[in-house]
């Protein structure tokens, strides 16, 4: 008993108040603006794909050692962690950002416009930060910078994780928050708790949104392989028609969401983004290949949708005549925030952005890999205002014409550091 009512005194006596943030750290926040966005417009400009970050991971191993901070390379191949101890023991929070690009060529007028060409998937395409990756990995960089000089009011250890091939591994490769889980990253000191954010073009500068509870989507990416029979495109009746049966298969998906999945749950969704079948006009091909994603928020509608998929492009096909099998790849898993925690940070994003700026949003079908952390340790990921001032339409994520705007991510910086403190700083 005597024990905790020191931790108490302790608590009390060594830290203002929960959310406060304390001044000289404000002010060194305020005074680091300018370098998170030198940072940010070095990343746009030089831009690298899923696991192929390896000047990005080098620029931020070179800040993080210069900081005095423990240095990890070379997890998930090119992740770098930062390990920053307070001058007091306490618990292990992990911040994460993440720092890879797309294959997308940039289609605007920035002067830190990507000019970055590389051939994906043994097409030429620009790569650009589509998805603001690069304002995550400056804003990491300002908190581990302005926290680095405060180690007074860190009571135990902040692991700064930048995590490499967010949007996913080239094919036949590992990567992503999977692999950095699998080399330790969580571990050696374990993680009591990790934090997350993401810029967000359609949300205006200076405010956040947050959900508990399930977030972003479970992404599972599926092949459908339709046989049938080839033959003459002047006889169909002489053989069995895949195509046709791609298109029954297609339309029988569409009803499971729209008369089987219990959408006044959660949303769900299937799309079927790709077909190949055949090479030339009057010849009806063997075989026919469909890719797509489905995308749920709940667990038991995931199993009942992956099942009828499978249940009906077998049964679709045979009714035509030809066979239909799916092939399975999780992407990610439901990026769910613990509830507990959640309700215990929001007033920290109270407190910083204004009580009037935080909003509760609606779950998304957008994916995020950062839910395979909250699979293993309490997790809270929000979203960051990042709109372009004046832009009424802006452009959604993952398209050329993408922005986000540099002012937005000073909120970042605050927030993400006073949540990794105030986390610390709860009584246990």
């Amino acid at each position: 008993m005597k024990n905790k009512y020191f931790l108490l005194f302790l608590f009390l006596s060594s830290y203002t108040a929960f959310g406060q943030m304390d001044q000289d750290l404000l002010n060194d926040i305020q005074n680091i603006e300018s370098k998170v966005i030198d940072w940010r417009h070095y990343f746009h400009e030089n831009p690298e794909l899923s696991n192929r970050e390896f000047n990005t991971a080098k620029k931020i191993e070179d800040h993080l050692r210069a900081l005095g901070l423990e240095v990890q390379t070379g997890i998930a191949k090119t992740g770098v962690v930062g390990l920053l101890r307070g001058d007091l023991p306490g618990k292990v929070v992990a911040l994460r950002a993440d720092i890879d690009a797309l294959p997308v060529t940039e289609r605007n007028d920035l002067p830190f416009k990507s000019k970055v060409r590389t051939t994906f998937l043994d097409t030429e395409t620009g790569v650009m930060h589509a998805c603001g990756h690069d304002t995550h990995t400056a804003i990491l960089m300002g908190v581990a910078e302005v926290l680095a000089k405060h180690k007074d009011l860190i009571k135990g250890t902040i692991k700064f994780v930048f995590q490499p091939a967010e949007e996913g591994p080239p094919p036949g490769e590992e990567g992503g928050a999977k692999l950095m889980i699998k080399d330790g990253v969580l571990k050696n000191p374990d993680v009591d708790a990790i934090f997350g954010l993401h810029i967000n073009s359609a949300t205006p500068v200076g405010t956040i949104k947050y959900k508990s509870g399930g977030t972003m989507a479970a992404v599972e990416r599926f092949v459908v392989n339709v046989k049938g029979k080839g033959t003459h495109g002047s006889a169909p009746w002489t053989g069995v028609d895949p195509i046709l049966i791609s298109a029954k298969i297609i339309d029988g998906f569409q009803t499971i969401i729209s008369r089987e999945a219990p959408l006044v749950d959660e949303a769900a969704v299937i799309t079927v983004g790709k077909i190949t079948a055949g090479v030339r006009f009057n010849i009806i091909p063997e075989t026919a290949e469909m890719i797509g994603t489905v995308r749920t928020l709940d667990p038991k509608m995931r199993e009942l949708i992956m099942r009828r998929m499978n249940e009906m492009a077998a049964d679709i096909a045979k009714a035509y005549g030809g066979s239909a099998t799916i092939d399975w790849q999780n992407n990610t898993v439901i990026t769910y925030n613990d509830p507990e925690l959640t309700a215990q940070m929001v007033p920290t994003l109270e407190n910083i952005a204004g009580k009037e700026n935080v909003i509760i949003t609606k779950a998304t079908t957008g994916g995020e890999d950062f839910s395979y952390f909250q699979e293993l340790v309490p997790g809270f990921y929000f979203f960051l205002g990042g709109m372009i001032p004046g832009n009424t339409t802006p452009y959604p994520h993952h398209t050329p014409d993408f922005q986000v705007e540099d002012d937005g991510m000073l909120l970042g910086v605050k927030v993400m550091s006073q949540v990794a403190l105030d986390y610390l700083n709860m009584i246990p």
